[in-house]
């Protein structure tokens, strides 16, 4: 286990409030058609003018896709682009236009069992596809889907988010590096039988790592999620949601099946190994949909 190095991402996505204020204005004003058309020409922008995020694209493209030249500037164009639909797609859902939108559904009875009872769960998800589209979906089972959330980034879109949620789809849990006032919630959310969503593929500021082989090489992973699951009694599911067309998302879900070692000291491992060969399959299915803009690889 390792501290964050020095590339970590820093709390901060792309785009931010001004981002989201623009195409919460195209969506609302002149439909989805519109914010895809601006998003087009706004994805060319990001590849010369976001050049450390540009150079780790293009790593994950050449040297873990092994794509050439002219195939990974197409993959960078793709991928901006796929992040920015990401975007565009979340928040009009989240903002009263859920309908409008094709839901395929991946789970099985085990995880239907779940979703249908009492117990809360914590769900791992990844920065890959829209994860964020489909809480909306939780609604419909009577739970409350709480999302966490490094501080920085909240407190960016957080008066957005609070607008524009009209779904009361989510609500956040946000992440400080001074305060563990975020595992009391988290815990909290769990033993009153909520969900609460966390990503297990990004680093935090000088947070903890463990490392793992993913798409054939050597990656970091953040160590508090999986810590988060091997403590809880709670069940443990894993969550992707992949764009497979137009206002169409497929949403993933796979149980973690542990045995006793996995819920005792060290049992983060286990948990990680298991969440590392879910996303590997995600991932592959469509790679340009998987966003992670620093140096993830070792």
């Amino acid at each position: 286990m390792k501290k964050g190095h020095p590339n970590d991402w820093n709390g901060k996505s792309r785009g931010g409030a001004a981002g989201y204020l623009i195409f919460v204005f195209l969506i609302k004003r002149f439909g989805l058609g519109a914010a895809y058309v601006l998003l087009s020409f706004v994805a060319l922008y990001f590849i010369p003018f976001a050049p450390s995020s540009t150079k780790w694209v293009w790593f994950y493209s050449r040297h873990i896709l092994h794509n050439s030249r002219l195939a990974s500037l197409k993959f960078l164009y793709l991928n901006y682009f796929n992040l920015g639909v990401a975007l565009i797609d979340k928040t009009a859902a989240s903002s009263g236009l859920y309908s409008k939108f094709t839901f395929l559904f991946d789970e099985p009875d085990d995880v239907k069992e779940i979703l249908s009872g009492d117990s809360g769960a914590l769900i791992i998800g990844a920065h890959f596809g829209n994860w964020e589209v489909g809480a909306p979906y939780f609604g419909k089972y009577g739970k409350k889907m709480s999302v966490v959330m490094m501080d920085e980034e909240y407190r960016n879109i957080k008066s957005i988010l609070d607008r524009e949620n009209k779904l009361g789809a989510f609500s956040v849990i946000p992440v400080s590096e001074d305060s563990l006032d975020h595992i009391f919630h988290i815990r909290d959310a769990i033993s009153g039988g909520g969900y609460v969503a966390m990503q297990g593929d990004r680093l935090t500021p000088n947070g903890k790592n463990m490392e793992a082989k993913f798409l054939g090489q050597g990656a970091h992973f953040p160590l508090g999620p999986f810590v988060l699951a091997s403590r809880t009694d709670s069940p443990v599911i894993f969550y992707f949601a992949v764009r497979e067309g137009f206002k169409k998302y497929r949403f993933i879900f796979r149980l973690f099946k542990g045995d006793e070692m996995s819920r005792k000291r060290g049992g983060e491992r286990i948990i990680l190994n298991a969440y590392v060969d879910e996303l590997e399959r995600a991932v592959i299915s469509a790679p340009e949909q998987w966003y992670n803009f620093y140096k993830f690889w070792l």
